[in-house]
């Protein structure tokens, strides 16, 4: 790990700043996902509130889904995986510490007290979450290592709990277009799964994962994908029409994500790990470009 310092000058910088050991938990946590996972969840709480937000359960929320759940659940998720490969959200990650499995069911079960110090439906969604994760990594279930299975979790957790989780912070009741909207993002996810997958095939084949692009091919997944991606923007205009608002504003969504799965469905017999890694980042943007015009469309 400490050789792989400078390749990253800020990850050599925290390394000064902490020290090797103390940085490998911090990496495993992955925050480079944290950005996305707080703008999917505080899509729900605009959505929901407008700029009314109070700053502190605001904040506390943030803590609970983001830092601690999200964290939480990539860290346990390593400390079984112990992957050598590139990773999601982490290139060249170090090899798990000795407590990482420790460290991360505290996050985790500090994530589930925390949560029921704000409104009930989100902690309820939370507590879910958390029963999720462990289900998700943590043998014998270890339901990422069954195909379908693993893309329920995410859909579920990612796509429809995460927005959800970030309205029920504001205490407001749960409308039809937010519904509508949620069920879309979970669809979206299926969209989105796939791609997390594919550059990871020979990692996830020689541990004896049978993931969903193992067990379908990646040419059928990304045809999943594409399906998945139609059948989330359909929900969006529901949504859409649940507010009365013009579903036209979702048209640089669909754009976005057409975008990036119709080269890939083209081109992927031909295209390396890296590239397929670099289209996973792609679909991340895509995905951006969706909360951005669902924010557009359905803001209160």
């Amino acid at each position: 790990m400490t050789g792989d310092a400078p390749a990253f000058p800020i990850r050599a910088f925290f390394q000064r700043l902490l020290g090797p050991r103390a940085l490998a938990y911090l990496l495993h946590l992955r925050p480079l996902e944290w950005p996305i996972m707080t703008a999917h969840f505080l899509l729900g709480t605009l959505l929901a509130a407008g700029w009314a937000l109070r700053a502190r359960p605001t904040l506390l929320g943030w803590l609970v889904f983001v830092a601690l759940l999200n964290g939480g659940t990539l860290a346990i998720n390593s400390a079984f995986d112990k992957d050598e490969g590139d990773i999601g959200y982490l290139k060249a990650p170090p090899k798990p510490p000795e407590h990482l499995l420790a460290f991360s069911s505290l996050l985790l079960a500090a994530s589930a007290l925390l949560g029921f110090l704000l409104p009930r439906p989100f902690a309820l969604l939370n507590l879910a979450c958390v029963v999720m994760s462990v289900l998700y990594s943590v043998p014998p279930v270890r339901l990422k290592a069954r195909a379908g299975w693993d893309l329920l979790i995410n859909c579920l957790g990612f796509g429809l709990f995460t927005p959800l989780a970030g309205w029920a912070l504001t205490g407001r009741p749960f409308d039809g277009a937010i519904w509508w909207a949620c069920w879309g993002f979970a669809f979206l996810f299926a969209a989105l799964y796939p791609m997390t997958q594919i550059y990871q095939v020979a990692e996830d084949t020689a541990r004896g994962d049978r993931t969903l692009v193992i067990r379908l091919g990646v040419g059928r997944s990304l045809a999943l994908a594409l399906a998945a991606a139609a059948a989330a923007h359909l929900l969006f205009g529901a949504a859409a029409l649940a507010r009365g608002r013009n579903a036209l504003f979702l048209v640089p969504s669909l754009a976005g994500w057409l975008g990036v799965l119709l080269p890939w469905m083209r081109g992927w017999r031909t295209w390396t790990d890296r590239r397929h890694e670099t289209g996973m980042y792609w679909g991340l943007g895509a995905w951006a470009v969706t909360d951005l015009s669902l924010l557009v469309l359905l803001w209160p």
